[in-house]
């Protein structure tokens, strides 16, 4: 259940935030598309004020007009309930509207949704607001994810600016978690996404997870030891994967005058040993985990022994695929489309990462990419 105060405050909030990601791009870093999981700045600020026009404005607000007719066409993303779209991969080819256009767009959409949330929206429509501010947030930490990806592609490899960096962990080793039976999901009165609830009973085995994240340096170690070369290590999706990829190393790390350097937002470093390994797939985690003689924690195991974990750096993956807990049910209409339908050739990922916006992690959320993703900010640690 939603205040109206804190809400209207927390929309204003994430609103701004949104435009303060992109603050330090240029004008022609808000259109490019590299890849196909990568979406330009500029539609994402676009997308993010369609969907509070489309779920929240339209059908609640009396008299709204639409800001433009093509709109729902250029920034709906996956909602079929809601209409046709640009197909994700042609997002990059829209050098229409222009930036100056979507910021008058974000403008004129947040203040119709301040005034309409001064009119006292009833509870059904407040918890559709709500779950707008965390989409929006979701998108905070994609637009980090694609910026870097972008400007990661660069032939000079320019600095975005400081504030998603890494920092080394200082306590090093492994906890023991009991075994037992152990309650996974969400539950009270905080927001949480559909995908968490169905709280339930999950019998864990006793096990000992290391209490950091793998670091650079003991990547660099698999590496040096040919684990990239050694099909033993690997899943046979993955294995197929490196090889037809090419692939000998995470990503953005680059190997210059027989040394390692990585970009990072803040620019083309000499890789930091002592920092989180980030931007590697599960299929890597995976090997790395077979070379160690050890394992990835299930996504249960990881929310039964988050409490004793400093985790939040990087998003973890885990060796759980993507399912609906008992008694999921899909919401009606274009928002049941928001997590259900994806239930499938996914794996979770448990915690939160330096790019998740302030308030939008706990021990319960799922997020979830394929096996082979690697532009996401993501890491993992090990089960002995």
């Amino acid at each position: 259940m939603s205040n109206k105060k804190v809400l209207q405050e927390q929309f204003f909030q994430t609103r701004k935030r949104s435009e303060e990601i992109c603050a330090p791009l240029e004008i022609e870093d808000y259109v490019p598309q590299p890849m196909v999981d990568v979406s330009p700045p500029k539609w994402h600020l676009g997308h993010t004020t369609w969907f509070f026009e489309a779920f929240v404005l339209e059908p609640y607000s009396k008299g709204y007009r639409l800001y433009h007719d093509d709109f729902a066409y250029l920034f709906n993303s996956y909602y079929n309930n809601a209409g046709e779209r640009v197909l994700r991969p042609n997002r990059g080819l829209m050098s229409r509207p222009p930036v100056r256009e979507v910021m008058a767009y974000r403008a004129y959409v947040t203040g119709q949704m301040l005034d309409f949330l001064g009119k006292n929206p009833d509870q059904e429509v407040l918890d559709v607001i709500e779950i707008g501010i965390n989409h929006e947030q979701q998108h905070q930490e994609l637009l980090v994810y694609d910026i870097k990806y972008i400007l990661g592609n660069q032939p000079i490899f320019p600095v975005y600016g400081k504030g998603f960096s890494l920092s080394q962990e200082e306590k090093r080793g492994f906890v023991k978690v009991g075994g037992g039976l152990y309650k996974i999901g969400a539950e009270g009165e905080g927001f949480c996404y559909d995908n968490e609830l169905g709280q339930h009973e999950v019998l864990i085995r006793p096990f000992e997870i290391a209490v950091n994240l793998v670091t650079n340096g003991e990547f660099l170690e698999f590496m040096e030891a040919g684990g990239y070369k050694d099909f033993n290590y690997w899943l046979s999706e993955g294995w197929d994967y490196i090889n037809k990829e090419n692939i000998t190393a995470p990503l953005y790390w680059h190997k210059h005058k027989g040394e390692w350097y990585s970009y990072t937002l803040e620019g083309f470093e000499m890789l930091d040993l002592s920092l989180p390994v980030q931007h590697v797939s599960f299929y890597e985690a995976y090997a790395y985990a077979e070379w160690k003689g050890m394992r990835l924690p299930t996504e249960f195991e990881w929310e039964a022994a988050a409490d004793k974990l400093n985790w939040g750096q990087l998003w973890e993956w885990t060796y759980s695929a993507y399912l609906p807990y008992p008694g999921f049910e899909k919401a009606p209409g274009a928002l049941g489309e928001y997590n259900g339908k994806f239930m499938s050739n996914q794996n979770v990922l448990r915690g939160a990462s330096v790019a998740t916006p302030k308030g939008h992690s706990r021990k319960t959320y799922r997020n979830f990419f394929h096996a082979s993703c690697r532009w996401h900010f993501s890491g993992f640690r090990l089960i002995k």
